[in-house]
């Protein structure tokens, strides 16, 4: 074998994992040595101004993406690196790569898919290199560190895009429309059997009409590594009590921060494929291996059925316009969860009991801590009889606008740039014009997060949409429903949508009072309106009466009579981004 497309993996007997020098080191060497069938190319640079590169491999005639895309060839993208401590689908992935193009069997695979492989998609924490970076981990020795150099978890910057590599990641997603993602992870947690699970979507959201090709996907890639001898999930294991075992698991349904959410948003398939953390590195190694082979079969197989069915779901999600569509799922967890979706969480959806392969255990008070731990004894497999809550309720289901959106020019620069990130289509108002039928959110309660969270404030909302006519500015973004990444538009653009632009804080000045009255001001407007209107006095006094929460607070007596007044801020509280009601005309 020629040594140059060896990894550090191999050479080290899987002690070991490279560094970016060896990924470009190998990504030239896969091109030289299969040149009809490999190209490389970097589609981005990192925050620190590394090159982001990657691999498509094929033998279907053309290594361009329009070319595969006249050809309807599907695409299967590996993404490996998101968490760089989590090595596995680099190595994996250069593995299962060069078998893919050197035997046989491969080569008959790739005559009818394309494998789009990202080998390390966070570079930057790729290099910031060092022991112990990955502690809950067995092996390698040294790996990279989770976040970027800007400290973003870019698997919770799918939605708000704001890492440089997320920007270059979703235009390689436009560019490439892979059929399937499969982003490579490792899991920590509790120690048991299972080496791997597999979560796949559109299963528990997106269009139901994908989902039984989801059902499809999981099943038989499970039968594909169950024949190879692994132990494989069909969900990730998150336990409902952190280092509690008997607590059982919960099925968690991803926000499209996540890439498991983020791709059934665009009626497209994704596998958030997790190692066991504390396997060896060569056993996860040789089981993501034979993950990337089970799925290249897959696709090949069924790519062009799928592909056929995602294009169906592209026509149908542009009519989604007057339909109710699932935005949040009150399951599992989230970071942060939205108030009041905690109590929902832990009490939604089905529950079953299970026979889990786990190992026996002991929980003990720590004398560290003084909590209970727990500790595993991996020699001794036991049968945990668990519960496991395998359903999630829908907990945000919102009516699509009939024509679509609109961004008023104060906010198009900036949202234009994300809407584009994301290939959301939309036009700009030559000149104003007046919209009869528009909609616009009055937020009655706003709430901001503690701390920030992936460097934002993030905002939650009670409130509802209003019917009030506008008339919207030269330059305003018309951004219609009628496209085949509506669901997708949704989630970026629907205010309590949980990770919504809104949501991620883009929106927090809107909810900021500026102008104030002085208290001696205002009380000698609030005289006067209460002396010269008598409606006006009997609904104060009805308030009064009626609710003592309110006539104890004399903030909310004096603002009964602001909110009246000519001079309050029609702007405040109220969301700037208006749905439209109107059947619009598609962009060209």
């Amino acid at each position: 074998m020629d040594k140059l497309l060896l990894t550090s993996a191999e050479r080290s007997n899987f002690q070991l994992t490279g560094r970016s020098d060896e990924v470009d080191a190998l990504c030239q060497a896969f091109t030289a040595r299969w040149p009809e069938m490999v190209r490389s190319f970097i589609y981005g640079h990192s925050a620190e101004g590394r090159p982001l590169r990657g691999l498509i491999a094929s033998r279907c005639g053309t290594l361009s993406a329009s070319g595969l895309r006249s050809r309807k060839i599907p695409v299967l993208m590996l993404q490996a690196g998101i968490h760089p401590g989590e090595s596995d689908g680099k190595d994996a992935g250069f593995i299962a790569l060069r078998e893919l193009l050197s035997t046989s069997p491969g080569l008959g695979l790739l005559d009818h898919v394309a494998l789009l492989f990202v080998p390390a998609f966070n570079v930057d924490g790729h290099e910031r290199f060092g022991r112990w970076n990955r502690p809950n981990q067995n092996g390698p020795e040294e790996t990279g560190w989770r976040t970027t150099s800007q400290n973003l978890n870019l698997n919770r910057d799918y939605t708000k895009a704001e890492a440089p590599e997320m920007q270059a990641m979703l235009g390689l997603i436009n560019e490439w429309d892979p059929l399937v993602c499969a982003d490579l992870h490792v899991t920590d947690g509790a120690d048991f059997e299972p080496d791997v699970s597999f979560q796949v979507e559109p299963v528990n959201q997106g269009d139901p009409r994908l989902r039984a090709i989801g059902l499809e996907l999981r099943n038989e890639l499970i039968a594909e590594l169950a024949s190879q001898g692994s132990i494989p999930l069909p969900f990730y294991p998150d336990l409902v009590e952190a280092d509690n075992p008997a607590s059982g698991f919960m099925l968690t349904i991803y926000s499209p921060r996540f890439s498991t959410g983020y791709f059934p948003q665009r009626n497209r398939f994704t596998v958030l494929v997790e190692t066991h953390s504390w396997k060896p590195y060569a056993t996860r190694i040789r089981v993501t291996r034979n993950t990337i082979w089970g799925l290249a079969k897959l696709v090949a197989n069924h790519g062009a059925t799928w592909l056929r069915a995602a294009h169906e779901a592209d026509i149908a999600a542009s009519e989604l316009g007057g339909t109710e569509v699932a935005l949040d799922y009150a399951a599992g967890w989230r970071e942060p969860m939205p108030a009041g979706h905690e109590a929902a969480a832990a009490q939604s959806g089905a529950t079953e009991t299970i026979e889990f392969r786990g190992y026996a255990y002991r929980r003990e008070p720590s004398p560290i801590s003084g909590i209970l731990v727990t500790t595993y004894d991996p020699a001794t497999p036991q049968i945990w009889k668990v519960p496991f809550r395998n359903r999630a309720a829908t907990s945000l289901v919102v009516t699509a606008p009939r024509g679509g959106y609109a961004v008023p020019p104060g906010y198009a620069e900036a949202i234009g740039a994300k809407l584009s990130h994301h290939g959301i289509e939309f036009t700009r108002l030559p000149a104003a014009r007046r919209f009869p039928d528009t909609r616009s959110f009055r937020a009655t309660n706003a709430q901001f997060s503690s701390g920030p969270f992936e460097g934002r404030m993030r905002a939650s909302i009670d409130g509802a949409w209003h019917e009030e006519p506008v008339e919207l500015g030269t330059g305003t973004l018309i951004v219609p429903i009628a496209q085949a990444r509506a669901r997708l538009l949704m989630a970026l653009l629907e205010p309590k949508a949980p990770d919504s632009f809104l949501s991620w804080g883009f929106f927090n000045a809107c909810f900021e009072q500026k102008e104030l009255m002085e208290p001696y001001v205002a009380e000698k407007i609030a005289q006067q309106m209460l002396t010269s209107d008598a409606a006006l006095r009997t609904s104060f006094n009805r308030r009064l009466s009626d609710e003592p929460i309110f006539a104890a607070s004399p903030s909310a007596r004096l603002d009964f009579f602001l909110r009246r007044h000519a001079s309050w801020d029609d702007r405040y509280m109220r969301y700037p981004v208006l749905r439209l009601e109107s059947a619009l005309v598609r962009p060209a």
